[in-house]
């Protein structure tokens, strides 16, 4: 049966109110609907019976008809045998992503946003491929704006209105995250605040000072008031406070750079007292809202504690390359397990309904092309936890990466290997602290390229 024989929907379309409610523009999103998608059997059955695969809901597009969005639900979601005709040339294929959340409960983001992806329909197709996330950092968004001209008309406009350079950065990269925010938004709608969202990062400058940094991602979240975005907060010694205290205002927080099992045991206990503060002061609807993730960097460690093990120079230290990355992330898994259970964590999961802080495991592009493209994947798969990665990194998963859990296997050898870590003489606290520092200096440095380029950019858009 052809997608356009159907002739009503198979269910109600679902306004998206709570979408309208929160945007700033929501005038612009009156005509916007939940696309309803069939079930795997309804998918079979108009597709003659050929093998399908279901993906979640769509947005619908403005002005389009109920019946012309469940048309393209239909077409854009159910995937059919090459054999049949009847669905659209686009229609998208089962990957290991939707193997790697659907079985094994991780969670798939993407670590990059363009606006060419945006506008020409790619970051659509990676959320079609299982994609239920995206982090952003200056780093990216540098490279994104010095090599397309989709940025030039706006920063032309905003050059003209008086904008300063450091201004039209926040103008130009909060119009991709509003975009990215709506191409996320079904995911967020079908996995109750689970997924879908879009991560933006406070100042690097801020880093250090806990007011300003509370003071930025509280303008960041006044500016971008949607529900499915999260705000990028350093875990520096002074960021943790401010994580607390976004967190007890009920605002979502990706929590990044952290590279310690101390500091991450910090940013666990800031999330609860945080969520204890907010239950006292919120609704427990809003509380049930909050979500927030710990981004645990994975492939630095291993770089730094490599270099360390070569200067040390022995067969001991050699055999312990490339492994203390992911054994220190299981044990932060195992650290997340325990903290995530017991009375504390109890009462508010029963009493506000609470979600989990999941840990994020960042940087999983691996450095080393000695190591295995998908090494960071494939040994940090688990439960209640999420996995941002590049695209060069997915398309290696997508291929030939291996979907297991393995996040909590074989945990009496990562005890083992860091016990060996720190008898070799590796102070993995001392990694922590230089990584850190790294990280922040990183940052920092991008974002003054990127004030630098924006500067140069403006100078050629800008009439003599």
């Amino acid at each position: 049966m052809a997608a356009s024989s159907i002739a009503s929907p198979v269910a109600q379309l679902v306004p998206v109110a709570a979408y309208r409610k929160a945007s700033a523009s929501a005038a612009s999103r009156d005509s916007h609907w939940l696309c309803p998608t069939l079930s795997l059997p309804q998918c079979l059955g108009a597709l003659g019976g050929q093998s399908a695969f279901l993906s979640g809901p769509i947005l619908s597009r403005k002005g389009e008809s109920q019946r012309q969005c469940f048309s393209r639900g239909l077409q854009v979601r159910c995937a059919k045998a090459a054999t049949s005709g009847n669905v659209a040339e686009d229609i998208k294929q089962h990957t290991r992503l939707h193997d790697l959340y659907n079985q094994q409960g991780q969670s798939p983001w993407l670590d990059n946003l363009t606006r060419d992806d945006l506008q020409d329909g790619k970051l659509q197709e990676w959320v079609d491929k299982g994609i239920r996330g995206v982090t952003d950092n200056p780093s990216i968004f540098e490279k994104a704006v010095m090599h397309s001209d989709r940025y030039d008309g706006q920063y032309r406009e905003l050059i003209a209105a008086g904008k300063t350079v450091e201004q039209s950065y926040w103008e130009l990269q909060i119009t991709d995250i509003n975009d990215a925010l709506e191409v996320l938004w079904p995911v967020y709608a079908a996995s109750h605040g689970e997924d879908g969202y879009i991560s933006i990062e406070v100042s690097p400058e801020v880093a250090l000072d806990t007011q300003r940094t509370i003071d930025s991602a509280r303008y960041l979240h006044g500016r971008i008031n949607k529900p499915n975005l999260m705000i990028k907060i350093p875990a520096t010694k002074e960021g943790v406070p401010a994580i607390q205290r976004m967190i007890a205002e009920g605002r979502n927080v990706n929590v990044t750079l952290i590279f310690s099992l101390t500091r991450y045991e910090a940013v666990i206990d800031a999330y609860l007292a945080g969520l204890e503060e907010a239950a006292e002061q919120l609704s427990a609807e809003k509380v049930a809202a909050i979500s927030s993730v710990a981004s645990f960097f994975v492939s630095r460690v291993d770089t730094e504690v490599d270099k360390r093990l070569d200067a040390i120079g022995t067969p001991e230290a050699q055999a312990l390359k490339g492994k203390a990355a992911v054994a220190q992330a299981k044990l932060a898994y195992e650290l997340a397990q325990n903290k995530f259970s017991g009375p504390r964590w109890q009462g508010l999961a029963t009493r506000a309904s609470a979600k989990m802080q999941r840990p994020l495991w960042a940087s999983t592009g691996t450095k080393n092309a000695a190591y295995p493209d998908t090494l960071y994947v494939d040994q940090l798969i688990g439960p209640a936890t999420v996995n941002t990665m590049p695209e060069k990194t997915i398309q290696a998963f997508m291929d030939h990466g291996s979907v297991a859990r393995t996040v909590d296997q074989e945990l009496d050898d990562a005890h083992a290997t860091m016990r060996k870590l720190k008898e070799i003489g590796i102070d993995m606290e001392d990694v922590a602290t230089t990584l850190e520092k790294a990280g922040l200096d990183s940052f920092g440095q991008s974002f003054s390229s990127l004030m630098d380029s924006l500067t140069k950019k403006s100078e050629q858009l800008t009439p003599a």
